[in-house]
């Protein structure tokens, strides 16, 4: 079950009344002031110097420190800033001595307020990313809670859980914001532009093999989310526990049964966003839905922009040739015979039936011929009768030939992958003659580095292909099997970048064979 909020979570948040007050140009900037001196380790600042750190930015002219430690006061009553006696100061004055002079530092909440305000300001957009490494971290992390049996060194099972969380955490949400960048309305604005044409090939490739990974390595953390039992857990728990509580802290305001149910909580949410529940399905297979969505309307956005750059050619040259012509003509006759080839032609409807010819003499007309009957399907809204259906076509045999003809062109394609990982740089100009499938596979890796913004691209085998273009846009001669081919002399570097997932590559490869 989800967890129901208390009603202290659901309190008004006075601390964030300085956002919108009357004066809040002046608050910002002294709670901003005070968050870039506490990132410097400058916790406990005096009055004095906040006021004059402020009057450098030259925000406020007529802004005095009498008002000055009215905002700090105020701030203060919201729960923003902590005050402090400040017993260092010697006293010269009676005034000063009746005045008390504090110190000031943020609390935890301004802390994390100031964080969020920092970071929004940064914002251009839902950003996020699919990152198929993700995956791997989180099974190899799953199978290291399964594999020790509860036996885990000191600290050793608190990294595991910080590791297992933040990289879900980071899952969850760089995915769901990159589906959610293409649902914009910039990107919607883009997809009817001529230019989404340059991106379409890599965001295509893009979602494909995010899809593939997902399919492949989700299922692994589902096998092993299965094999963690209840008792494996809770052990597992218990030394997360007391991991934290080894770590001196002089704040300790969570219980530890707090803090196990919150633990419990977030392994929940990791379960269900993999396996589900009985009321819902998983959240991997929402956001497999989603990536086959996404680029469902990446390919129908590409094909409405060619096709509406193909209806709106300009026949104005040929219109233009044919008025020239009509008005060249001197007979009233020919002018008809040129009308009628140029809009005499109708839309045909093309008719089937068995040809059955009563005679083979030319001198027989067609309207003399045995008439052919065809029967036509009503477009009418009412119901046909009812036809028994056929039973289905048994297509095993054609589906076979069709994936052993796919196996055999993966494992050319993988071939030519090893051979060039092996070789890691390589030049076009280098390669030798090559077959008419590694010469696609080449065309289709130049394509999408250009269509990349870095010149690489990442494989779903794992590895990284940096494309480098020759100084001079020198040139050179591609020789293939079916004829030779001219392009750019350009330079491949290809390097392993998930050694899991290549390797995997590599065995099937092996064991194909």
């Amino acid at each position: 079950m989800r967890k129901i909020p208390e009603l202290q979570s659901l309190r008004g948040v006075s601390e964030l009344k300085y956002v919108n007050a009357d004066n809040v140009t002046r608050y910002r900037a002294i709670m901003r002031l005070i968050y870039q001196q506490y990132q410097k380790l400058n916790y406990w600042l005096k009055p004095e110097f906040i006021y004059e750190e402020l009057m450098k930015w030259k925000l406020h002219k007529n802004y005095t420190l009498e008002q000055c430690q009215i905002d700090l006061n105020q701030l203060v009553e919201w729960g923003n800033l902590t005050a402090q006696h400040d017993g260092g100061e010697r006293v010269v004055t009676v005034e000063e001595y009746l005045r008390k002079k504090f110190r000031y530092l943020l609390t935890p909440y301004s802390i994390e307020i100031e964080r969020m305000l920092e970071s929004l300001e940064s914002i251009r957009g839902y950003g996020g990313s699919l990152e198929p490494t993700l995956f791997d971290k989180i099974a190899d992390t799953l199978n290291k809670v399964s594999g020790n049996a509860g036996i885990y060194e000191p600290g050793e099972a608190l990294e595991y859980w910080k590791t297992l969380i933040n990289v879900f955490q980071t899952l969850h949400e760089t995915s769901v914001d990159y589906i959610a960048s293409l649902q914009t309305g910039m990107a919607e604005e883009l997809m009817a532009t001529d230019t989404f044409l340059l991106y379409k090939d890599s965001i295509t490739h893009y979602l494909q093999d995010f899809i593939q990974a997902l399919q492949r390595r989700s299922y692994k953390i589902e096998g092993r989310l299965h094999r963690i039992t209840t008792g494996v857990r809770e052990i597992f728990f218990s030394a997360v526990m007391e991991d934290e509580w080894l770590i001196p802290k002089l704040e300790q305001s969570v219980s530890k049964e707090e803090y196990l149910s919150e633990l419990q909580d977030k392994w929940s949410s990791l379960n269900r966003w993999f396996l589900g529940d009985e009321d819902s399905i998983s959240d991997s297979v929402l956001l497999e839905r989603a990536t086959k969505e996404a680029i469902v309307k990446v390919v129908k956005s590409a094909v409405r922009i060619q096709e509406k750059k193909r209806s709106s050619i300009s026949r104005k040259k040929d219109l233009d040739h044919l008025g020239k012509w009509f008005y060249n003509i001197d007979e009233l006759n020919t002018s008809h015979k040129l009308a009628a080839y140029a809009f005499g032609l109708f839309q045909s409807r093309h008719l089937q039936g068995e040809d059955i010819r009563g005679s083979d003499s030319k001198e027989m007309s067609m309207w003399q011929e045995t008439s052919i009957s065809r029967t036509i399907r009503s477009r009418s809204r009412k119901k046909n009768e009812r036809q028994d259906s056929d039973a289905a076509t048994d297509n095993s045999k054609l589906k076979k030939q069709f994936r052993e003809a796919f196996l055999i062109k993966q494992k050319q394609e993988l071939q030519f992958l090893i051979q060039m990982v092996t070789i890691r740089a390589i030049n076009i100009a280098e390669l030798g003659p090559i077959s008419s499938i590694t010469r696609l596979q080449l065309l289709d890796l130049i394509s999408r580095c250009n269509a990349s913004s870095t010149s690489s691209i990442q494989t779903s085998e794992g590895v990284q292909i940096e494309m480098n273009t020759p100084l001079g846009n020198n040139r050179t001669l591609l020789r293939c099997e079916d004829g030779t081919l001219e392009l750019l002399n350009h330079n491949f570097i290809f390097t392993v970048m998930n050694h899991r997932a290549w390797e995997g590559q590599v065995a099937w490869l092996s064991a194909g064979q």
